[in-house]
């Protein structure tokens, strides 16, 4: 019976799936997270693993896996935690869960962007802490959305979800990515914008670009000083795509507004002095938290697992050059 390894607890749709197909299925429970010495050592074995974000998936992981594994199915979009190319040498298959969360995650990104604009973290504590005296004229006056310029960095599917929630809030949309999308820009109404000029023109700018060597410290300290002094910047994308200790400073300075954060540089460890910001939101990595995406995220894997398990190719295949 062949072995399935899953590295946190998943919604239960994922494992009555893999059940179903006779596998053998064991799960860690996330609580406490696993070693690295004790992943080593519960790969062993296993015909397919389902990881997270937070495990490495490197050469050593794979050789403690061999000769049986075939299968990593990714419980994310993202896959800056794996190793493609040792996957791809060892014939294990990669996959991921795009699209299912697309939504979700562009809703929070603009659910950070509202509670950091309206400063409703800041009124939360007012009311809770028994300071709030009643409506005042001057009181925790925030920036309004509407007429103003949203600069989103990545315009891949979440990217463009975003552009069409700015567009019902009466927003233009500027965007950079490594490659201009004219059939999204005719689509959405948004335009292209080199990375200097979207910063230093935008009033909210949102990250949505993945990890990769060339986006690492895409925003550092000198792009956050083209930005405006009353601009502010969401990342749902990666932690790493910003410069934590930068933005700090830049925060701290008041050379921004605010901003709003669900993912961090070392997380889930936080830059010191960002939680002392008042002007910052922190979001413990919720982007695909919802019920509906969190279950389909689940369902993908299982299949992922399935298909490759019993000879056919997963539709979420990130390798596909291990077929050739």
């Amino acid at each position: 019976m062949p072995q399935v390894f899953i590295t946190h607890e998943i919604p239960a749709v994922g494992l009555e799936l893999l059940k179903g197909a006779g596998l053998k299925v064991s799960v860690h429970p996330g609580e406490p997270p696993l070693t690295r010495a004790e992943l080593l050592l519960a790969v062993a074995g296993c015909d397919a693993l389902i990881t997270m974000l937070s495990d490495t998936v490197d050469d050593a992981l794979l050789a403690a896996a061999e000769p049986s594994l075939r299968v990593v199915a990714n419980y994310a979009v993202g896959t800056n935690n794996i190793d493609i190319a040792a996957c791809t040498r060892r014939q294990v298959v990669v996959s991921n869960t795009p699209d299912v969360l697309t939504e979700a995650t562009a809703d929070l990104a603009f659910a950070l962007l509202l509670a950091v604009a309206r400063r409703l973290l800041e009124g939360d504590a007012l009311v809770r802490g028994g300071r709030w005296q009643g409506w005042e004229p001057l009181q925790l006056l925030g920036l309004e959305l509407h007429g103003q310029t949203i600069g989103i960095i990545g315009l891949g599917r979440i990217g463009q979800a975003v552009a069409k929630r700015a567009h019902g809030f009466g927003m233009e949309a500027l965007y950079y990515s490594r490659t201009r999308n004219q059939a999204a820009e005719s689509a959405l109404g948004v335009r292209y914008a080199p990375l200097a000029e979207l910063l230093a023109s935008s009033d909210f700018v949102s990250l949505h670009t993945p990890l990769t060597a060339d986006t690492r410290h895409l925003i550092g300290e000198t792009e956050l000083r083209l930005m405006k002094p009353s601009a502010i910047i969401i990342n749902t994308a990666r932690g790493p795509v910003v410069d934590e200790a930068a933005l700090c400073r830049a925060l701290y300075e008041g050379r921004l507004w605010g901003a709003g954060l669900d993912v961090f540089e070392h997380e889930p460890q936080l830059t010191p002095g960002l939680t002392e910001l008042p002007n910052v939101v922190l979001a413990p990595h919720l982007g695909s938290a919802t019920i509906t995406a969190r279950n389909s995220m689940a369902r993908l894997c299982a299949e992922a697992v399935i298909a490759v398990l019993t000879g056919s190719h997963p539709k979420t295949l990130v390798n596909p050059e291990v077929y050739a």
